[in-house]
């Protein structure tokens, strides 16, 4: 009789411990559910949601670093046709993105629009130097004039260029070059970037997840308009994806994050590189590919970003983009930092340049199961074009066109360890619970189960050889 009980009790024990095993296997699904529901109402872009909150203002802060090209030789550049020779100076760091979302407003259960102002606040610690040092480049009112006037006019241009006193290059502080100057040729106001502070970015359309929550945050519309009317072509013109900042949720890294960029004019795609980890929240980080910037002979897509066969070499050129027809016609050209990725003749055409992949590629760390994007750095350089001209005095020596650079900027982002010990706090440490309950259920369970199962044995033997 007390065999038959300890049998018992073993079966009873080995049931009892499968039956945890199974509970802690059903719940992997069902805490599974519980967080993908949580961070599905979580991430819809309405009052109240944690997505709400960091959507209207940026949490952490958004820096933007200027390296400035300063030419070396410019006398010899005009004079003698010589290459132009640049040394790199930086970085001089504004804090920008400082402003929350304006005039927000919710259209239906599907989409919501806003205005994105524009500010920048010069941060001297941060700083190489202050704002009123000074840069000698391009300048900007010749460099645009001699795109803009048809070459039988150039005569003309180069007595307006003669009687203000102005040349092919000029020596500013960098504030005025950043944020706008009084050109005396021109008489009117220009920069690399202004207008700047007091504008609007905008107006954007984008989805606020409610319906379909794989949609959160992507753009509807830019301006009113689904597409582009820069490049009068379907697929130059598309505007896709989200503006970067954040992401649909459950992030498959298989597949790439397409996001549009106004200030270069079109959307990007960025591929999965590898998983890192930032302040204990692993990311997945995403990088812009070496294609984007191809020429059209590598990159069949790009065939209807190319606008000046002559500039680009009947568009054989890699590592440019013109964005003259978003920038009201002047010889605006946007690259990666140094011309990374660019033909040879871009190198070739300026020296002093050195480009490097750590320091000049663009990528994104965004986490996987919010969609948020965690750290930031998007890097860019502004170019303009000249080149020769026989009735243009500043012009006559240069030998052929060259994109000179001007600027390049990092506009980079990471959240902070407060934020960082929040996402932990709020998300993580749920799964990591739920993580513990499910494999100490299916551990304590398995345990049994065998422990039990083996004593069932062991007794059955004793049993027979005692008969």
């Amino acid at each position: 009789m007390d065999c038959c009980n300890v049998r018992c009790g073993l079966i009873a024990g080995a049931v009892f411990g499968a039956l945890v095993a199974i509970l802690g296997g059903v719940l992997i699904p069902l805490g599974d559910s519980v967080i993908q529901g949580t961070v599905k109402k979580e991430s819809v872009i309405e009052p109240g949601t944690t997505a709400y909150e960091n959507w209207v203002a940026t949490g952490g802060k958004v820096y933007r670093q200027f390296w400035f090209f300063d030419l070396q030789n410019p006398v010899d550049v005009v004079e003698k046709g010589a290459i132009p020779l640049v040394k790199e100076k930086g970085p001089y760091t504004y804090w920008t993105r400082y402003l929350p979302k304006e005039n927000i407003t919710f259209n239906d259960n599907q989409t919501v629009s806003f205005m994105l102002p524009l500010g920048a606040i010069f941060e001297p610690s941060l700083s190489v130097g202050p704002e009123e040092d000074n840069i000698t480049t391009l300048n900007l009112a010749v460099a645009g004039a001699y795109s803009l006037v048809p070459e039988d006019a150039h005569g003309m241009l180069n007595l307006a260029i003669w009687a203000s006193k102005s040349s092919l290059f000029q020596t500013r502080p960098i504030k005025e070059l950043l944020w706008g100057y009084k050109d005396p040729m021109l008489k009117t106001t220009l920069g690399f970037f202004s207008p700047y502070n007091g504008t609007y970015d905008g107006f954007y359309t984008v989805y606020n997840g409610k319906d379909d929550i794989s949609k959160v945050g992507i753009i509807d519309r830019w301006r009113g308009e689904r597409s582009l009317s820069f490049w009068n072509d379907t697929y130059c013109d598309m505007i896709n994806g989200t503006d970067a900042s954040s992401f649909p949720p459950f992030v498959d890294k298989k597949k790439p994050l397409y996001f549009f960029a106004s200030d270069i004019c079109r959307s990007v795609s960025a591929s999965f590189e590898r998983t890192m980890d930032l302040k204990g929240i692993e990311v997945n980080r995403y990088t812009l590919q070496p294609d984007t910037m191809a020429s059209p002979t590598v990159n069949p897509n790009n065939q209807c970003f190319c606008r000046n066969p002559i500039v680009t070499k009947n568009c054989t050129m890699a590592g440019v983009l013109d964005i003259s027809s978003c920038q009201a016609g002047q010889p605006i050209y946007i690259s990666l930092p140094h011309f990374l990725y660019g033909s040879q003749d871009l190198q070739e055409n300026v020296h002093g340049l050195s480009p490097s992949e750590e320091h000049h590629f663009t990528f994104m760390d965004v986490e996987p199961i919010t969609g948020f994007t965690l750290r930031v750095a998007k890097r860019i350089q502004v170019n303009m074009m000249y080149g020769p001209s026989k009735a243009i005095k500043v012009l006559k020596n240069v030998k052929e066109y060259t994109i000179f650079p001007l600027v390049w900027m990092n506009e980079t982002a990471s959240l902070d360890q407060e934020t960082a010990d929040m996402f932990k706090r709020e998300l993580f440490s749920r799964i990591k619970m739920l993580e513990i309950i499910q494999n100490s259920f299916m551990g304590i369970g398995v345990a049994l189960f065998v422990t039990c199962l083996i004593s069932y044995c062991v007794v059955r033997r004793r049993e027979k050889t005692t008969v």
